[in-house]
């Protein structure tokens, strides 16, 4: 397998230390929790609201949670799915523990993509995947993800074309997801194809920053080709298997959306899908902000704030948005150490493996 070069991901997993603790990111986590903080504080009214709806979970009929873990389960299948598709040689045990120990650690720490992507890494490692090869699962996987992820404001436009709400049944809500997983197939298939595609984002992108960077002061532009150049990359590690990969990635977004959907119809919602795909969206763009475990408060505040924008009233939209994150962020949170002990109980080399991988040496720079 082909290493993904200049990734910026990867370089800053290179520089995580093997076992010592490294100030500089503790110091880092301390800036951002103390950000978090200060936001978390800024926004403890409308948090306050929201969380005080999870006194009504019992609400709930017990067999929406079932749909909604359901849903979150197969959603998280979908990922260990796409490392499998990337790295066939890798059995669905590692691939399943090195993914839910991977996300709990991003999720419960302050920035901690980078180091949950080591964790991801050094396991793959450990379980015998070469160290360029599991560098090129993490770069391929992360690529893939958010490009379906960056294309679901697209599929809600498509949607909102349809125009209907959701009547009270089942049926809709699975339509729903089957719509969003094969737009967003489609748009993942029409990028591995064609270049035209990639043409048009990328010139859209080099607006969008342009416009800003005027505002800015600032010189800022996308590169053109840096897309094409992307996907060149992936269609080298992915072969012929990149169809699959691209319904993998699709999946566990379609999926994941699903257990929103149905966290509203526990409560009793009446949602309009394209609207609530705009929320979702939304809420997975606040997820990413690095300065709460998780996107904790941003996510919570933001996706119940856009929620009730989007038709739906305070009160179901509160408690619909604490059931989803129950099941969404808390429980693959406990999930992490139940996998991470699986793990090192698989072998018993594991553990002192885990704490001294040898990583493949950074290029030397003149």
């Amino acid at each position: 397998m082909r290493h993904f070069r200049n990734t910026a991901v990867l370089e800053e997993i290179r520089s995580l230390p093997s076992g010592a603790i490294h100030i500089k990111r503790v110091l880092w986590s301390g800036v951002l929790l103390s950000l978090g903080a200060v936001a978390i504080y800024f926004m403890q009214d409308q948090l306050r609201d929201v969380l005080q709806s999870g006194e009504r979970l019992r609400t709930i009929r017990p067999i929406w949670f079932a749909v909604m873990l359901a849903a979150e389960v197969i959603s998280f299948v979908c990922l260990w799915w796409l490392t499998r598709i990337v790295l066939p040689s890798v059995t669905w045990f590692v691939s399943a523990t090195s993914q839910v120990v991977s996300n709990a650690v991003s999720r419960v720490i302050p920035g901690g993509a980078a180091t949950g992507g080591a964790v991801y890494y050094r396991m793959l490692s450990v379980a015998g995947v070469p160290p360029t090869e599991a560098g090129g699962a993490l770069a391929a996987t992360s690529i893939l993800t958010t490009a379906a992820l960056v294309a679901i404001p697209a599929v809600a436009g498509f949607m909102a074309l349809l125009g209907a709400p959701v009547p009270e049944s089942l049926l809709p809500a699975a339509v729903a997801g089957g719509v969003l997983f094969l737009v967003l197939s489609a748009i993942g298939a029409a990028g591995m194809a064609f270049d035209r595609p990639l043409e048009l984002v990328e010139a859209a992108l080099d607006r969008l920053f342009g416009l800003v960077g005027r505002v800015l002061r600032r010189d800022w532009g996308v590169d053109r080709g840096l897309l094409r150049s992307e996907r060149d990359r992936l269609v080298e590690v992915l072969g012929s298997r990149w169809p699959a990969a691209i319904a993998a990635s699709a999946g566990k977004w379609a999926f994941d959306y699903l257990a929103l959907i149905a966290a509203l119809y526990g409560v009793g919602a009446d949602p309009r899908l394209s609207l609530v795909l705009l929320a979702y969206a939304g809420a997975q763009v606040l997820a990413m902000i690095p300065i709460t475990p998780g996107g904790f408060g941003f996510v919570e505040v933001g996706l119940y704030s856009l929620l009730v924008i989007s038709g739906i009233s305070a009160q179901d939209a509160g408690l619909a948005v604490v059931a989803y994150r129950l099941v969404s962020l808390w429980a693959p949170i406990v999930a992490g150490p139940f996998a991470y002990i699986a793990f090192i109980r698989r072998s018993h080399r594991l553990r002192p493996a885990i704490d001294g991988v040898e990583e493949p040496a950074a290029p030397e720079r003149g």
